[in-house]
């Protein structure tokens, strides 16, 4: 069985940093990492991105070297991802800061809005079916992280945690300071108009957990299966017919139901942040699904049927 000698150089500056002898042609792009690992052990796998050209895309962990375009001599390109942290201890820091943070507003906690209103209460039951809503969103989405999201990478670069942070807590805050003020006013066509909200909010949560449930169903645990996701037989999961992220569209409507239960202008501008970064996201995964399936449906978009 003939072996490979495996060189690993700088991506930005070509210089040899590795040189590896006699590597199995059955090695994986992981199993290479490892390698380097031991003579380079400031960059771990997860910092690592090994690639063809210094310029191209990163290979897979799970690429075979044999069956990459290499001779007996590979040559692979190193860039430094930076330090790493977890997705799911990621999840938890933005989803738990807004949690919390919601809350300080809420029972109006010293120094937020003047002495006399020190852990009073708000007259308008709208502003306590708002927390409630609030709390849920982020207790479920702490849960979904904890036992059903199954994540494909196992890391994200450590400054990005820094960007999520600032956007969720930063918006939760100007939101909850809003809802939970003193001089509040409820929405303009009171009861009817909080319970129409509430509707879309509880359905598109549900729907938002039918489709993350629909997804985790779909990659087996330890695995980076991808296969095209189908409805099933739960309803919520039918909107799988006209999009590619269901789960973006869910969670673009929670977040409206939630602008008109308040009527706050900057639950509006959260919505529409939101909306603009999923719909990114979800363009993404749609290109990747074309690119990837063949029979991929063709009347879907990505994330607002027929639309979007």
């Amino acid at each position: 069985m003939k072996h490979y000698e495996v060189e690993i150089l700088d991506a930005k500056t070509r210089e040899k940093l590795c040189f590896l002898d006699k590597v199995e042609p059955q090695a994986t792009i992981a199993e290479i990492k490892n390698l380097f690992t031991k003579t380079h052990p400031q960059w771990y796998p997860a910092r690592q991105s090994l690639r063809l050209d210094p310029k191209g895309k990163s290979l897979k962990d799970e690429d075979v070297l044999q069956k990459l375009p290499v001779g007996t001599t590979a040559t692979l390109y190193f860039r430094d991802l930076g330090a790493q942290i977890s997705w799911v201890t990621v999840f938890l820091t933005e989803y738990a800061g807004p949690l919390f943070i919601y809350l300080l507003f809420y029972f109006r906690v010293p120094f937020i809005y003047g002495h006399k209103y020190d852990f009073t209460s708000s007259r308008h039951s709208v502003v306590h079916l708002a927390c409630i809503c609030h709390s849920f969103h982020y207790v479920k989405r702490l849960l979904e992280t904890l036992f059903v999201h199954r994540f494909s990478h196992g890391t994200m670069p450590l400054r990005n945690i820094f960007k999520n942070c600032t956007y969720y807590w930063g918006f939760a805050a100007w939101m909850a300071y809003y809802i939970n003020h003193p001089l509040y006013t409820p929405p303009t066509y009171g009861a009817q108009q909080v319970k129409l909200a509430l509707a879309i909010f509880v359905i598109c949560q549900l729907g938002n957990f039918s489709i993350h449930m629909a997804l985790r169903d779909l990659r087996p645990a330890g695995s980076k299966t991808r296969k095209i996701p189908y409805p099933t037989k739960n309803p919520f999961t039918w909107l799988f017919l006209l999009v590619s992220c269901p789960n973006y569209t869910y969670e673009v409507g929670s977040w409206i139901g939630f602008a008109i239960m308040t009527q706050c202008l900057p639950v509006a501008l959260f919505s529409l942040v939101g909306f603009t970064q999923m719909t990114i996201w979800a363009k993404g995964k749609h290109r990747s699904y074309l690119k990837e399936f063949r029979d991929y449906p063709p009347l879907r978009m990505p994330i607002v049927p027929f639309l979007l």
